[in-house]
């Protein structure tokens, strides 16, 4: 006999589960929206969920487990993915925020209010633990975006885990998030923890530091900011003033601790971080100024195997291999020593592009930066050569160099440092290979400076 488990757990009916600009939305009013939806979605296994507002996906992602339907959540809403998303998924549909999402495919733009009549409500539906709920994809940092298939049960156990580790089920907060929802982070820290860790979401998506500001004092205390160390260091550099915050959760690349300090000074609340992946979800947890070392969450165990690390348990779906050197601390927390693809070797010595990016991140005057090591032309044998791209309005390539070299040893000094006036980072603060490498054409490859 399966088991099931809740759409919503540690919720009742008459809870606020989420914030729009109209105002609350109660539990009651959220299912009687879903099941209105569901209703009119068109036919087939899979809906491929487009909404960037925060309610809208979330309606549409309980719409759909009430209508037998699988979410398939892509990381990247360009024409390509979604064509190629639906060849691999015959007879999905999609629903966005408005109309004409996917040409050519059947689909629904989120109805107006008046178009979801609410009916009565008395009841929190079950969905069976073993059910295929979501796929979600990876952002594809190094390569095509691949799918990570998610069961109801697991989804139900992450939301819940990341919620202890962060002390919400005693304390849950309103969160307002900067990420997309259809990303992994998003998804879980800002709906899961919702659904099944007893917090409240606000709709929106903001990304300005202007839209953070509001969208935090549209929001009831203790509140909670999901975002990105990209997000943060401009908030920070806007001089805005902040709405107090009780938690500010960061994720999707490294933080510095002086980023953390000065979040922390200026927010009035402790920053943590997420560790995980799309593959593995959600695994562990730490407050930055707390030290280097990550403790899992319920349940999670990690095994290793000579220089490779596995997780597995609780709401891990298997057994996933991670992308990390990790070393396992005897208390049980553990490190992060960088990403297997980073370890860079030249002329036999050895680094990590994570550790470059924070030594030139470090440096005072520096907004953004990130080192790259290119793609040598086909055939061509020769030691490679480090580029790196900053955003410093304030300095020259002379003044960074100089900060550089005390810092590095002489093999890992970029050659050359470009100076930019941004960097292509994607909607969750990423940057991916295929963009640096365009970027490094455009900037280096074809003689520019």
């Amino acid at each position: 006999m399966t088991s099931a488990s809740a759409l919503i757990s540690e919720h009742q009916l008459d809870d606020v589960l989420a914030w729009r600009a109209q105002g609350p939305v109660r539990v009651r009013e959220f299912l009687a929206d879903a099941h209105a939806l569901a209703a009119r979605l068109p036919g087939g296994e899979w809906l491929i969920n487009l909404c960037e507002d925060r309610y809208h996906f979330a309606v549409g992602f309980a719409a759909g487990l009430l209508a037998g339907k699988v979410s398939l959540q892509p990381s990247s809403q360009s024409p390509q993915t979604l064509q190629r998303l639906a060849a691999d998924h015959p007879g999905a549909s999609w629903l966005a925020d408005h109309p004409d999402a996917v040409p050519g495919l059947p689909g629904l733009a989120f109805p107006e209010p008046a178009a979801l009549p609410r009916a009565e409500v008395h009841r929190i539906p079950l969905i069976d633990d073993d059910r295929l709920a979501a796929i979600l994809f990876t952002s594809g940092s190094t390569g095509l975006p691949q799918p990570h298939r998610k069961t109801w049960g697991k989804l139900v156990r992450n939301g819940r885990a990341e919620a202890s580790a962060l002390g919400l089920l005693q304390r849950p907060q309103a969160v307002v998030g900067t990420v997309p929802i259809q990303h992994s982070y998003g998804f879980e820290s800002t709906l899961l923890i919702a659904l099944h860790g007893g917090c409240q979401f606000a709709a929106g998506k903001p990304f300005y530091p202007q839209d953070i500001v509001e969208a935090l004092a549209a929001v009831p205390r203790p509140r909670m900011l999901v975002t990105t160390p990209f997000h943060l260091s401009t908030l920070l550099a806007s001089g805005l003033r902040v709405p107090p915050l009780d938690l500010v959760l960061s994720a999707t690349a490294p933080l510095s601790p002086e980023l953390a300090r000065r979040v922390e000074a200026h927010c009035g609340a402790p920053v943590h971080e997420i560790y995980g992946s799309t593959e593995s979800s959600a695994l562990a947890s730490r407050r930055t100024l707390d030290g280097a070392a990550w403790r899992p969450m319920e349940m999670v165990r990690l095994e290793q195997e000579g220089d490779a690390t596995h997780a597995s348990g609780g709401h891990v779906e298997g057994r996933v291999p991670l992308a990390d050197l990790i070393e396992t601390c005897a208390d049980g927390r553990f490190l992060l020593h960088g990403r297997h693809a980073d370890l860079i070797n030249i002329a036999g010595k050895r680094t990590s592009l994570a550790y470059l990016n924070h030594q030139i991140g470090a440096l005072p005057g520096v907004v953004d930066a990130a080192f790259f090591l290119p793609d040598e032309p086909e055939g061509e044998e020769r030691v490679a050569r480090l580029a790196a791209f900053v955003v410093a309005p304030t300095l020259d390539v002379r003044t960074l160099m100089a900060g550089l070299r005390p810092r590095l040893d002489a093999i890992f000094l970029p050659r050359p440092l470009v100076l930019v006036d941004a960097l292509p980072r994607n909607a969750t603060g990423k940057l991916t290979r295929q963009a640096l490498q365009a970027l490094y054409a455009e900037k280096v490859a074809h003689g520019q400076r």
